[in-house]
């Protein structure tokens, strides 16, 4: 069974120039990537990492200096295939003046849906989202969480096959996150493809299917999460009662950390500690083990080890002449 890809990047690169120097700045070297259809797809880095400019380049909205990006197959320099793309920016600006209804009706009217088909689409979207309840209200009434659920609305409204979310969580109180973070899989869940763009790294470990890190403008990683999640313990956490000094000893080294709080400890132990042995000497010594947490690599281990070992880009500085 072959699998379609909607979206590859291939060596995409995009220099820009900036200040009164014209000082030569790499935002995206050589970036390499690919996505199928139906697929939740991570795009993660750290602030300035190249990230927006990627997702611009993928829009259309700026060109690339070298390098092709593809969106089904076609290059993106078709402007025909934007009818199939649906994109929320990472700060959308909305008409604070209309109603969400009224917004919606005008972005179905920016691509082309009669009046008819435009007003189904705006109240379906609206239930979607969660923003049923808010009809009368004005988007400048709405809270940081509702507009960011009007945006999304938005970039359905054309009924996209490729859906491009950069920061869609940004500023967001858990509650907030959690619905978002749900929308995304009900649109999976649709049949649409998703580039999802984010800071918030347990949102991306609990949603994508694959991941791509990008740092200093380069892709450091990309493949699917247990890929690159690796299932070794790294260490464990034991709350303890009833410890002693005497315990402390016996473990010696295999002990990271060990911290009082109240008549309960909680130990930090190494992740290659025999630990059949340590819960043996532990109970043997007359304390008792009220909770046992392993704790393995996770996205955000990865991201913090990737992103310190990558070298730091000297960026070139010309002059104009």
């Amino acid at each position: 069974m072959s699998t379609e890809i909607v979206l590859q990047l291939e060596n995409v690169s995009k220099t820009f120039r900036i200040g009164f120097f014209r000082k030569k700045v790499e935002a995206v070297r050589q970036v390499s990537f690919e996505i199928q259809r139906g697929e939740i797809f991570g795009l993660v880095g750290p602030n300035g990492a190249g990230k927006s400019t990627s997702i611009k380049m993928i829009t259309g909205l700026l060109q690339p200096d070298s390098g092709e990006v593809r969106v089904f197959g076609e290059s993106v320099a078709n402007v025909a295939l934007r009818k199939r793309i649906g994109y929320l920016p990472e700060n959308p600006v909305l008409y604070e003046h209309l109603k969400a209804p009224e917004l919606l009706d005008f972005y179905g009217g920016l691509v082309g849906l009669s009046k008819k088909v435009r007003r189904k689409r705006a109240q379906e979207l609206l239930e979607l989202v969660g923003l049923g309840d808010a009809l009368d209200r004005p988007i400048g009434k709405f809270s940081k969480g509702m507009k960011q659920r009007a945006g999304i609305a938005q970039a359905l409204i054309n009924d996209p096959e490729l859906v491009i979310l950069d920061e869609p969580q940004s500023g967001l109180d858990p509650i907030g996150r959690r619905e978002i973070r749900d929308l995304v899989v009900e649109l999976r869940r649709q049949g649409k493809t998703i580039l999802f763009c984010s800071h918030i790294l347990p949102d991306v470990e609990d949603i994508c299917d694959r991941v791509a890190l990008i740092h200093q403008g380069t892709v450091v990683e990309v493949g699917f999460l247990h890929e690159l999640i690796g299932t070794d313990v790294l260490r464990y956490e034991i709350f303890a009662r009833g410890w002693s000094d005497e315990l402390s000893t016996a473990l010696g080294d295999a002990i990271e950390e060990i911290v009082a709080v109240g008549e309960v400890r909680r130990l930090t132990l190494r992740g290659d500690v025999d630990l059949d042995d340590a819960l043996a000497t532990i109970t043997r010594l007359g304390a008792r083990v009220e909770s046992l947490q392993p704790h393995r690599e996770n996205l955000e281990d990865i991201f913090v080890r990737d992103t310190k070992a990558a070298p730091v880009k000297k960026q070139p500085v010309s002059v104009a002449q």
